[in-house]
């Protein structure tokens, strides 16, 4: 309603710059029908803010407002079949498995079978957790791989037996 305009044909059209000046101030849409979680998708989804610094920084100054560097990650949850574009829109889609449609279950990321939004915790801890670990695995491949490849050059260009073998490489 207050982020759309009408257009010659009366219809609705949304703003993105009257949504820019609403969204930051949002923390939690409950209760919200599918076309306002649709809207709220595709407007952070389509929002510019975080590249004009001042803005950041006056809402970060004036209301401790923090926008991420980069863009806003959106997270949707539903479990009807009108919520399903929105699920599709946002980066996360919770939908709800046991209460939850098949349609909406199709467009969801992530499906919660128990119908707990503290699972949404639990699931963020673990992605995180296996983020830390796959990034831990890769530097500790990228030390060991380098540190090889560094052996053999000197052992190359010094004219020597390599001291590593094919079954030390792996």
């Amino acid at each position: 309603k207050y982020v759309h305009d009408a257009d010659a044909n009366g219809e609705a059209v949304f703003n993105q710059a009257k949504f820019d000046e609403i969204w930051p101030y949002l923390r939690v849409l409950a209760r919200s029908s599918p076309d306002d979680k649709l809207t709220l998708a595709k407007g952070l989804n389509g929002s510019k803010v975080y590249k004009e610094k001042a803005r950041c920084e006056e809402l970060l100054r004036d209301d401790q407002i923090v926008v991420f560097p980069d863009r806003q990650v959106v997270a949707m949850t539903g479990d009807g079949t009108n919520d399903a574009p929105a699920l599709k829109s946002a980066d996360v889609g919770f939908a709800m498995g046991i209460a939850g449609t098949q349609i909406a279950k199709d467009a969801a990321n992530i499906i919660l079978l128990d119908d707990n939004f503290a699972s949404i915790v639990v699931a963020a801890k673990w992605g995180r957790n296996v983020f830390d670990s796959i990034q831990k695995f890769l530097q500790f491949q990228l030390t060991v791989n380098a540190s090889i490849l560094i052996i053999n050059v000197i052992c190359a260009v010094a004219d020597k037996k390599s001291p590593l073998t094919v079954l030390h490489l792996l």
